[in-house]
Parts: structure tokens; sequence; C-alpha cells
């Protein structure tokens, strides 16, 4: 199994829906490198990663706003598409497996762990990943 872990920001908030009977949570995170190229000019790098946290526990999905850093861990996925001008693009995409939150609105430390009902942190054969239809 190969592991991403993502540190960033919520490009906008959270979309939740239920697919085949099962609750999924929609988020974009953003991270920004800084660094200099070679003639020294400062630049900046942003990579999206789509996330995808399949999970019955939906109870983080209203702290999951535009802008809230978060840590997400999960299985990095790249997808592949035609885009409208007949140019091949690609997107960075990860089943996510847990995710907490990091800052912005007093939601400091709040993780899948914290709901009322506990969440186990969710691992190999015991992912809902493993029931995708897909």
């Amino acid at each position: 199994m190969i592991k991403l872990q993502v540190i960033g920001n919520l490009g906008k908030d959270c979309i939740t829906n239920t697919v085949n009977g099962k609750s999924v949570i929609n988020f974009n995170v953003a991270h920004t490198e800084k660094f200099r190229d070679s003639s020294g000019q400062q630049k900046e790098k942003t990579t999206w990663v789509e996330c995808a946290y399949w999970t019955d526990r939906t109870g983080i999905a209203p702290y999951l706003k535009k802008g809230t850093q978060v840590y997400a861990e999960g299985t990095p996925e790249i997808r592949t598409f035609t885009r409208n001008d007949g140019s091949f693009g690609a997107s960075l995409t990860l089943r996510v497996f847990s995710v907490q939150l990091l800052g912005s609105g007093g939601s400091v430390g709040r993780s899948t762990t914290d709901d009322s009902t506990p969440e186990p942190q969710l691992s190999g054969s015991d992912s809902p990943a493993d029931d995708l239809p897909f």
C-alpha cells in the first residue's frame, strides 16, 4: 500500500453525498510551496489534492470549510481526463482514511475521532474504501 499525507488548506467547503448507501465527504486541499528558481526569483507552486473520505460518521463535515487547515491521510490515485480542447490532463486524488483539523475558526485539534460517537482510525481491510463499487 502507498500512503500519502497532506497538510494544507481547503479550497472550498466540503460536499457530503451518499453513493450506493455509503456517505462520502468530498473536499480539496491546496499546499503551496515557496522556492527560488535558478535565477534567484521567488516562486510559488500550489498542488491541489482532491479528497474523498468514505465514512458513516460525517460529524466533521460542518468543520471542513474553505480556508481551514487540515491533515489528511490515505491512498493516492491519479485520475486522467480529456479537456474540452482535446488535451489530456491528470489530477491527484486521495482516498482518505483519516482527517484532522489543524486550525482556523476555533476548531483547532478537532479530528474524526472527536465525535460524540468515537470513530476508529481506519486502515487496511477495515476501511470502508474496500467496499467501493469501483
